[in-house]
């Protein structure tokens, strides 16, 4: 099975342009876990959807071109644009491999949007080792840390690293040799490392590391997104219920995501954004 009948479409777009591009093949039946590597790898982008009918909802697995992932936000956006283009608008109950979550997609008036809800959320303070070692990777040092928002490990249906970083400008210069950073995610069981920093508190830039599936960076994380967006709400951070985050930017893929921050500790976060077809 090749790639020919998967859809191309940009989550989390800022209007017209950007997003965060994902592939979607909806079939009668999901190809074997092999196949699907293949058609992912093949496809190219961060994260493709694999999605087939099963009971009242959709079976859903993820693959990057390198690895299988239990969660993916963007791909789940994605998926909820082509679900409302091909069933008309309404929520779709999907199963992952680990969690049973919803996607609401909609398609009316010619703007494609969708709003997923996250597995449920956690976070706790990052060991101080593997903080070392990731700042090593990027080339930071303790002071460029926002004192405001501790290293976490934080979830919300995939593992990651965050780090708050003081500064845009440290945000900008982000870089890292990606075997190195495949390593080091691989081996503390992460799927990405989430960089931020803090414009306002609801008002956030950040950054995607996401080697451990092979990609240098992505444009647009909603699993990450909603993982911070929990992390915040432990925290006491001043959300005000909801954030809006600004990534892609300095990839020249700018993207836009709202997270809604229900106040019960661990409770599913609401992530959306518009979508476009590539």
């Amino acid at each position: 099975m090749s790639g020919a009948g998967v859809l191309r479409i940009a989550a989390f777009a800022d209007g017209d342009a950007g997003g965060n591009p994902a592939g979607v093949l909806i079939a009668d039946a999901l190809p074997d876990a092999a196949a699907m590597q293949r058609i992912a790898a093949e496809v190219g982008f961060s994260e493709t959807a694999f999605a087939m009918r099963q009971d009242d909802g959709w079976r859903v697995r993820y693959f990057s071109p390198e690895s299988e992932v239990p969660f993916c936000g963007h791909a789940t956006i994605a998926l909820g644009a082509a679900l409302a283009l091909a069933q008309g608008d309404g929520v779709f109950a999907l199963t992952l491999n680990e969690a049973k979550i919803t996607v609401e997609g909609r398609s009316a008036g010619g703007t494609l949007s969708a709003a997923l809800q996250s597995p449920p959320t956690r976070s706790a303070p990052a060991p101080q080792a593997l903080v070392d070692e990731a700042l090593a990777l990027f080339g930071y040092s303790r002071a460029d840390l926002d004192p405001r928002l501790p290293p976490a490990l934080i979830h919300g249906g995939a593992d990651h690293l965050a780090l708050a970083l003081r500064s845009r400008e440290a945000l900008a210069s982000m870089a890292y040799e990606l075997d190195a950073g495949r390593a080091l995610m691989r081996r503390a069981g992460l799927v990405t490392i989430l960089l931020a920093h803090a414009e306002t508190p609801q008002r956030f830039h950040t950054r995607n590391p996401f080697a451990s599936g092979g990609v240098y960076e992505d444009p647009a994380t909603g699993a990450a997104t909603a993982a911070f967006a929990g992390y915040l709400r432990d925290l006491g951070w001043p959300h005000g219920g909801d954030i809006e985050v600004l990534q892609g930017v300095d990839m020249g893929s700018p993207s836009r995501l709202r997270a809604e921050i229900p106040a019960g500790p661990g409770s599913s976060i609401r992530v959306s954004g518009r979508a476009r077809l590539m």
